[in-house]
């Protein structure tokens, strides 16, 4: 759970949170917090006032990789329902500009319903497939965290059945791929952005990444994140990818005690 220090401070968000029985552990992400709720979160009324974000600790590894700063213009590229956007908004305290797009309208409506309940006002909300998003507009940084197979999220149960499992209906490593190109060529030069999964699969991360640095000349940067990883692999099944993979991000959730995710920094040259 994330707090969210735009009406209250954080130290006044905790206060509310106790005298509500909701047990806190700190991690190393600052405002992330483990908690114990009973039932759904919700029900608090930290929630509806505008002050939590119930979200996973390693979902906040994207934005913390992007490190979106005041005054920077913003761009989620694939944003709904809105956990990266409104902590990208937050970390640039409110100044600055986010502009948050997604190509499927019920996800925008959610997107909108939570950026209007944690009041925040520094978040333009745009309506695009994100491999066509215009390119009239220039961006500092971008975050791309693509559609993926969620293979991160997977679960099995206590009797070995699968909780979590999602279908491969599309060619996402293609959806991928142009998502990213558009994004790069988004990019400011000397711009930064940020390609995430929360999948393991190479051919969705190390491959749409290998594809951009054959078609683009890109620069992937290297990072230090506050939880355990793994470098990012140049090999898998007989399938080689770009070196510069090693200095990308694998995030396991035996690790992390979290969802598994994967996450590379890209710069574009000045």
């Amino acid at each position: 759970m994330r707090l969210v220090t735009v009406k209250a401070s954080g130290r006044q968000v905790l206060d509310l949170l106790r005298s509500e029985g909701v047990s806190l552990e700190s991690t190393p992400v600052k405002w992330f917090y483990r908690v114990g709720v009973a039932g759904a979160p919700g029900r608090l009324k930290a929630y509806h006032l505008g002050l939590i974000y119930p979200q996973t600790l390693a979902s906040a590894l994207p934005v913390l990789a992007l490190d979106p700063r005041p005054g920077d213009i913003v761009l989620d590229l694939c944003a709904a329902p809105g956990g990266k956007t409104t902590h990208m908004a937050q970390l640039m305290e409110e100044r600055g500009v986010v502009v948050a797009n997604d190509r499927k309208f019920a996800r925008i409506t959610a997107l909108t319903a939570n950026i209007k309940r944690l009041g925040l006002t520094n978040i333009l909300v745009t309506f695009y497939r994100g491999e066509r998003f215009p390119l009239e507009c220039g961006f500092d940084r971008i975050l791309v965290d693509a559609p993926c197979s969620g293979e991160g999220k997977y679960r099995v149960g206590e009797r070995g059945e699968m909780l979590f499992s999602r279908g491969r209906a599309t060619n996402l490593p293609a959806i991928q791929k142009g998502i990213l190109k558009r994004a790069f060529d988004l990019l400011r030069p000397g711009g930064e952005l940020v390609y995430s999964t929360c999948t393991f699969n190479p051919e969705e991360n190390e491959g749409v990444l290998t594809y951009l640095l054959g078609k683009r000349e890109a620069q992937v940067l290297g990072w230090d994140p506050p939880l355990p990883a793994c470098e990012g692999i140049t090999e898998f099944e007989g399938v080689k990818y770009d070196p510069a993979c090693r200095r990308c991000r694998r995030f396991y959730p035996h690790q992390t005690d979290t969802v598994g995710f994967f996450v590379a920094r890209v710069a574009k040259p000045r």
